[in-house]
């Protein structure tokens, strides 16, 4: 995707950028989903969130400066700036990043090394919150108008089903630093080397919920192949899917990479019939795990 900013966006980040001493001139859209990402002249990134983000805002930014002094590669925050991050425009937090150049998805067997060096970080004592897998879960379901009565209301039980068993989780490795949507377009080869992005989801908690992200690819999704699996295992020294937790685990992944198909199929009406298979799979309806899911694009 490359193409100017959403009307409506274009005068948030033009008044972001002169704010922070930019140019928000001839910027580009990198992504639309839960933030939308833009590459500036000069070589910066501006992440652009939804109002009420601005805590979560912050804290990515320290972040990225805390792992990278904590010898993790992870997106660095832009430096020459005016103003302290987040700059909050109508609500608005906007954050600016040092731009990766090229970069590819990580192989698994890097994705595993980089959790491994992750997950031995000792716990920084500020702006990090524990981990929470079912936020604005509830709130994609009920605002999906598009949705079929029965399967909003089988959405919403499974969402109360989980979240009890999740209060009740076994316990498995020690709680760490975790990245929390630890997929392969998360943790990207660059020149630099390996380097996490994204860090909203980045907060204390099981490491076995980072695992879990690479594992259901090849147990719920059918997009890694059992060799490839094997190499992730070997680089990380463990397979969770032998952990006794893991069901659970895998349960709440599903169900978040279908609230977040629900949502998008919300604003766009031509991924509806992607989601409804999600929500169809989920509810036993098209035969047992592994399921076949074309990616939403």
């Amino acid at each position: 995707m490359s193409q100017a900013p959403a009307p409506e966006l274009g005068a948030i980040l033009a008044a972001a950028c002169r704010r922070a001493g930019l140019s928000a001139d001839g910027a580009q859209l990198l992504s639309a989903g839960e933030n939308h990402v833009y590459r500036l002249a000069g070589g910066a990134i501006a992440r652009v969130s939804k109002p009420g983000q601005g805590q979560a805002a912050a804290r990515e930014v320290f972040l990225g400066s805390w792992l990278n002094s904590n010898g993790v590669r992870a997106v660095r925050p832009y430096a020459a700036l005016e103003v302290e991050q987040p700059v909050v425009v109508d609500g608005n937090p906007v954050t600016f990043w040092h731009d990766l150049g090229e970069h590819q998805p990580g192989t698994p067997r890097e994705v595993a090394a980089a959790l491994k060096q992750l997950h031995s970080l000792p716990v920084p004592g500020e702006m990090v919150a524990p981990v929470a897998p079912f936020v604005r879960l509830e709130e994609r379901i009920t605002a999906a108008a598009w949705l079929a009565d029965g399967d909003r209301a089988w959405l919403l039980a499974r969402l109360e089903e989980l979240q009890e068993a999740w209060t009740g989780r076994p316990r498995g490795l020690p709680d760490s630093v975790i990245h929390g949507d630890a997929w392969a377009g998360n943790v990207v080869g660059t020149a630099e080397g390996v380097t996490f992005l994204d860090l909203e989801r980045c907060t204390i908690g099981p490491p076995e919920w980072d695992l879990t992200s690479t594992a259901c690819r090849v147990t719920s999704y059918s997009t890694l192949s059992a060799a490839d699996y094997d190499d992730y295992c070997d680089a990380y020294g463990l397979d969770v899917t032998r952990w006794d937790g893991f069901d659970l685990f895998r349960d709440i992944r599903e169900l978040r990479v279908t609230c977040y198909a629900v949502y998008r199929a919300q604003l766009d009406p031509t991924l509806r019939s992607l989601a409804a298979t999600r929500v169809a799979c989920l509810r036993g309806l098209n035969g047992p795990r592994p399921w076949h899911w074309e990616p939403l694009g």
